[in-house]
């Protein structure tokens, strides 16, 4: 709640303040100052009472220069310069249009109402063509004179009432928006005459029949989409009637009589009324968000003048810097009075952040998020009863003095002015103990009375002039809260405090206040997820920091001589920010819960795994449908089905072999080989190459192997095989584009790809901060992969049993391949079905989808026709090839998983 004060000169004497009707605005100026025709600015240009100077020509503000905190108020000031002063408003300029989100969900909602209508159109034949003969048949009951009636009544509304409409906006000098609503209406009729063009002439043959029909007694089809009424909608709805409910009943009247009146005369259908009215809505928005609806913000004028009438005597205001979710602030200044604190709610600013809130309901359960107000009157009465709440609770907050309307747009909070700086922005030295333990301590009232905080960021704890803590932005809290959201609310305040002071501080204060079983509470919800945007992208620069200090000290330590063993145990790799703070909670209450909460039910990259998963299938499923590879699969040669099987299975022996020959350590290999049929189950699950890291190192850690270890172990195993895949994928590209008649690039196009990767590797080592990146990546990798590469040189049996493992699962998959192919009676040399399976592999694998199901299917169905394979023998080859490696083992694989559990292996 910091903010800006004015100087001294901008202050003004009782004598200098306007009356109240001087800038008070009646509706119809309201509705001016809403059009194009008087900008914000103009405002000030109205004429005074006679006994007061003018103000100054309007003209652009100067941006506020930084003054000290402490203002002194009005009747402080001379008499002499109380006199010669007006009421002044500092603000920045507000931009004339805005866009808004809500605009643009209405129009993609109505861009899917239209796809429906058409998807409709298309599957529900039968359905729209009885409804349709329906209404034919009950027309013939109408009698003609009301059917003229209605033509002849609908025909002058459509005509009548969008003129009315345009002529009382234009009285109320509401010229922007009947200019918007004009451009909203051409485009509507053109969009319209080219729906029409596409129905008649390109679209399918059910949509055409469900949006026309035939004229009585000639060739000729009705119109699909109603050009005269869909400019007249768009039109409308483009100049805004959300706050005028007759002309909004007068439109859709003209609709539905218009409507009506069509079908009675049998010019029209249903599905064509339908899209008409979506067609005009959806282009109305549409042009609304493209171009910006006029800027209906309260200016800093309208804020003094409704301060004014609840009884306030204000003298000049100031924006300071505004709040959470844009929430606009003002330092008032008040004659005689002490200064003010103004929150400004607006329906823009209301409608911010509301594609980044949808996305936190979609991500967080239920509990660990809170509802926004669905309107002006719900926002102002959530902060206001917070407000009071948190008051009356005892917490050191500001308190709130008054409410008001400012317009049909806008609400005003009125709070007392309390003089300090926020947490981030205090300098660390000033972080004293007492300051610490008055946070806790308010933070305790609220919790005591059930009320949450749900901002305990550093911009909401207001370090105050007497070293104490003021809690601000409350206007997100709850009433009534559960354990849940009070846990979090813990958490956050723990992890804000702990990035300014210390873990170790910010957890012995909050025993101190809370106690420490209570700060344990927190322990489960300490995790980024449920904390605030802001601490999310500051624990993860610190996390990025620190980590590149310690590279940067592991580097200097290697360069003088110091062995990499030696420089990790010097200088460890620091653990997270969050678990250093976990770590200090355990030491003092050993016992307390560590199992994080489950806050989340959607992860971005389960998203995106569903919808490349979803696609990925509805490809392959095509594929199937049009190749029916059971009937390929009844003409099947079973000698080598059996033969894929058996290449699939020599697979998981290369695979143990792979990971034994990797670790120093002996390693039974009898549970190597179930662990690496029971990754088979666990890829069911994660991406392939995410689900066998994790289980082989776990398999690692319960064989006794230091979790460090465990993990270079497993990564010096991946980074071989990464690279033995990139060896063989360029041998046998070489091999197969050297062979006669192959459609595989020639080993020049091998030789010139080399080329042009090592151009790329120069390119990106030429940019600096590619470089860095690049540079801190394999750093970070070979850290803790080359100790046990060296450790591997010792023994050359356990270097060529790895090496041979990895080799051993390409060539494996390969001969599963190729066996699939000859049990279809195909053919391709070895060296091509290689390349194909590396390539193809490696581009499905890419796709983070559990498995690889779905792109790694299409990927080699692709490159095996693109081989000269036919697509009725590609598909069952793959189809085989994926059921021996993936699907067979699945249940090998779970009973695998489960008697390794069992045993403790994992």
């Amino acid at each position: 709640m910091t903010g800006p004060s004015a100087s001294a000169d901008q202050a003004a004497d009782a004598s200098g303040v306007m009356p109240e009707d001087s800038l008070s605005l009646t509706d119809d100026e309201s509705d001016e100052r809403a059009g194009g025709d008087i900008v914000p600015e103009q405002v000030e240009q109205i004429e005074p009472p006679a006994q007061i100077a003018p103000p100054a020509q309007a003209g652009p503000r100067a941006p506020a220069e930084p003054v000290d905190l402490v203002k002194p108020a009005a009747c402080d000031l001379p008499a002499e310069t109380r006199a010669s002063s007006h009421v002044s408003v500092d603000e920045p300029l507000l931009a004339a249009r805005v866009h808004r989100p809500a605009d643009l969900i209405r129009f993609l909602l109505g861009v899917l109402g239209i796809a429906t209508v058409f998807v409709l159109a298309s599957v529900a034949q039968s359905t729209t063509t009885g409804l349709q003969t329906d209404i034919s048949n009950g027309v013939t009951k109408v009698p003609s004179l009301l059917t003229t009636i209605t033509g002849v009544v609908s025909t002058a509304a459509v005509l009548i009432v969008p003129l009315a409409f345009a002529v009382e906006r234009l009285i109320k000098r509401d010229g922007l928006r009947v200019a918007d609503g004009v451009l909203a209406a051409v485009l509507a009729h053109g969009i319209s005459l080219a729906v029409d063009l596409w129905v008649v002439k390109a679209a399918p043959l059910s949509i055409t029949q469900a949006l026309t029909q035939q004229v009585q007694g000639t060739t000729t089809l009705t119109d699909p989409v109603h050009g005269y009424l869909t400019p007249v909608i768009a039109y409308m709805t483009a100049v805004g009637m959300a706050s005028r409910p007759r002309w909004r009943v007068a439109l859709w009247a003209v609709v539905l009589l218009d409507g009506l009146s069509e079908l009675i005369g049998g010019n029209t259908t249903p599905l064509s009324i339908a899209v008409t009215i979506l067609l005009g809505l959806t282009v109305a928005y549409g042009t609304l968000y493209a171009v910006g609806t006029p800027n209906v913000r309260p200016t800093g004028e309208h804020l003094l003048a409704g301060l004014r009438k609840v009884g306030f005597a204000p003298v000049s205001a100031h924006r300071s810097p505004d709040g959470p979710e844009g929430t606009r602030r003002y330092l008032v200044i008040q004659e005689a009075a002490s200064p003010l604190d103004v929150h400004v709610i607006d329906r823009e600013q209301q409608a911010s952040g509301f594609f980044y809130r949808l996305w936190r309901r979609l991500q967080l359960r239920t509990v660990a998020v809170r509802s926004s107000p669905q309107s002006l009157r719900q926002a102002l009465e959530q902060e206001a009863l917070i407000a009071y709440a948190a008051n009356a609770a005892g917490a050191h907050s500001p308190r709130l003095i008054a409410t008001s309307e400012l317009g049909p747009d806008a609400v005003i909070l009125v709070y007392e002015r309390i003089e300090g700086r926020s947490l981030d922005s205090t300098d660390e030295d000033e972080i004293t103990d007492k300051v610490l333990a008055d946070a806790w301590t308010s933070v305790k009232s609220l919790h005591d009375r059930r009320i949450a905080h749900r901002r305990l960021t550093g911009e909401s704890l207001l370090v105050t002039q007497d070293g104490g803590v003021c809690l601000t932005n409350l206007a997100g809290g709850d009433i009534a809260a559960g354990d849940l959201t009070l846990r979090m609310d813990l958490a956050q305040l723990l992890t804000t405090l702990a990035l300014r002071v210390g873990p170790e501080r910010a957890v012995t204060s909050a025993n101190a206040v809370l106690g420490s079983y209570r700060t344990a509470a927190a322990l489960p919800l300490l995790q980024p997820v449920g904390l605030s945007r802001s601490t999310r992208i500051a624990l993860k620069h610190f996390n990025r920091s620190r980590k590149a200090e310690v590279a940067a000290i592991h580097a200097e330590q290697i360069k003088a001589g110091v062995k990499i063993e030696d420089a990790l145990t010097a200088t460890p790799e620091p653990a997270d920010f969050l678990s250093q703070i976990r770590e200090q909670i355990l030491e003092v209450v050993p016992q307390a819960p560590v199992e994080p909460a489950r806050l989340q039910r959607l992860k971005p990259k389960t998203l995106i795994t569903v919808i490349a998963g979803a696609f990925a299938a509805y490809l392959l499923l095509g594929q199937i449908a049009a190749n029916n590879p059971v009937t390929a699969l009844s003409h099947a040669k079973w000698s080598w089905l059996l033969a894929a099987l058996a290449a699939s299975v020599i697979s998981y022996v290369g695979a143990a072999m792979s990971l034994a020959g990797f670790v120093p350590e002996q390693l039974p290999f009898g549970r190597t080989l179930l662990a690496q049929v029971a990754g088979s189950f666990v890829k069911l699950v994660a991406p392939a190459a995410v689900g066998g890291v994790a289980l082989n190192a776990r398999f690692l850690q319960r064989a006794g192997i230091r979790p460090g270890q465990a993990v270079a172990s497993v990564g010096a195993s991946q980074l071989v095989g990464l690279g033995m895949h990139i060896l063989l994928l360029l041998g046998f590209g070489f091999v197969a584009g050297t062979a006669k008649s192959s459609d595989i690039p020639s080993s020049r196009t091998v030789i010139a790809g080399l080329l042009v990767a090592a151009v790329l590797v120069l390119v990106a080592a030429a940019i600096p901060p590619l470089r860095r990146w690049l540079t801190a990546q394999v750093r970070s990798l070979f850290l803790g992969v080359i100790p046990r590469m060296l450790d591997l040189l010792r023994s050359p049996t356990k270097l060529a049993t790895g090496f041979g493992g990895i080799i051993l699962v390409s060539l494996a998959f390969v001969a599963c391949l190729d066996a699939s192919i000859h049990a279809f009676g195909g053919s391709l040399p070895f060296a091509t079905i290689a390349v194909v399976y590396l390539a193809g592999n490696a581009a499905g694998s890419a796709i983070p989808v559990p498995g690889g199901i779905g792109p790694i299917e299409l990927a080699l169905t692709g490159l095996l026709t693109g081989a000269g394979l036919p697509l009725a023998v590609a598909t069952p080859a793959v189809l085989v090839f994926r059921v021996m490696t993936f699907w067979l083992p699945v249940l090998p694989g779970w009973i695998s998983f489960t008697y390794l559990q069992r045993k403790n292996a994992l």
